[in-house]
C-alpha cells in the first residue's frame, strides 16, 4: 500500500500531504518489520476511511496516523508518548494547525496503544487507535512469531509456543486488553478469527508449527 492507493488523499490539504509522503512516511523504514511504512500507509487509509464516516478532519485525521508511531525512534516502551512529542516539535505542522489542534492531536496519539488502560479522550484518538489495530488473522499470529524470535533467540520450539499463545491470549482472548472503541467490520470479524483460534489448543499450535518452521528456515 502506498499514498496512491488511498483516495481519501485527495480530500486532504495537498501541501500538508506531500509533506507527509515525502518527510513523516519515510521514517518508518528504519523501524522493525511490523511498523515499516506499508503499515503506516495501513493506519492512514483506515484513519481516513472511520474519519469520512464519523465526519472529522481529515488533515487531522491523516497527520495523527502519519505520526502515530514515530516515536518508536527512541524505543517501544513509550513510543505512543515520544511519538506526540514528536509530532509537536514538529514546527512545520505549525503552518496547518492551530495550537489547540496540535494539542489535540497529540493526545490522540499518546492514547492510540492497545495496552493503555482508558479510552482514547477524544474521537480522533478512537479513529487511530482502531485504524492501528488493522486486525488480520494470519499477519497477527505471524508478528506474534516473529517478536518471539527476536527478542528469545535461544528459546526453544516449546518455549516460543508458550510466549505466543500467552501474548495471543493476554491481548486477544475473550478477556485481552484489546478494546475496539469504533465498529470497524473488519476488525470485528478477525479478532473473532483469532478468539476462536485460541478456543481451540489443537488448531493454535498447528499453526504456530506452520509459521514457525517457515520463519525458522529463512
Amino acid at each position: 500500500m502506498n499514498s496512491l492507493s488511498i483516495p481519501e488523499l485527495q480530500l486532504c490539504n495537498q501541501e500538508l500531504t506531500q509533506y507527509i509522503v515525502k518527510v513523516i512516511v519515510p521514517q518508518y523504514a528504519q523501524f522493525d518489520k511490523a511498523h515499516q511504512e506499508d503499515h503506516a500507509w495501513k493506519v492512514i487509509s483506515g484513519s481516513l476511511e472511520l474519519a469520512k464516516t464519523y465526519g472529522t478532519d481529515y488533515d487531522m485525521a491523516l497527520v495523527i496516523a502519519a505520526f502515530h508511531d514515530t516515536g518508536l525512534i527512541h524505543g517501544r516502551e513509550l513510543h505512543h508518548i515520544h511519538s506526540g512529542e514528536i509530532l509537536k516539535a514538529d514546527t512545520t505542522i505549525r503552518q496547518w494547525f492551530t495550537a489547540e489542534q496540535i494539542d489535540l492531536m497529540a493526545e490522540a496519539i499518546e492514547d492510540h496503544r492497545a495496552s493503555n488502560s482508558h479510552e482514547p479522550r477524544s474521537i480522533y484518538g478512537k479513529i487511530v487507535a482502531e485504524a492501528d489495530r488493522i486486525i488480520d488473522s494470519d499477519i497477527t499470529l505471524r508478528r506474534t512469531v516473529l517478536y518471539g524470535l527476536k527478542h528469545l533467540p535461544d528459546g526453544s520450539m516449546e518455549e516460543q509456543y508458550q510466549r505466543f499463545k500467552h501474548h495471543l491470549v493476554e491481548k486477544y482472548g475473550d478477556n485481552g486488553y484489546l478494546k475496539l472503541w469504533l465498529s470497524l467490520p473488519t476488525n470485528e470479524r478477525e479478532l473473532a478469527k483469532i478468539r476462536e483460534l485460541i478456543r481451540d489448543e489443537e488448531a493454535l499450535y498447528a499453526k504456530f508449527l506452520t509459521i514457525y518452521k517457515e520463519e525458522v528456515a529463512k
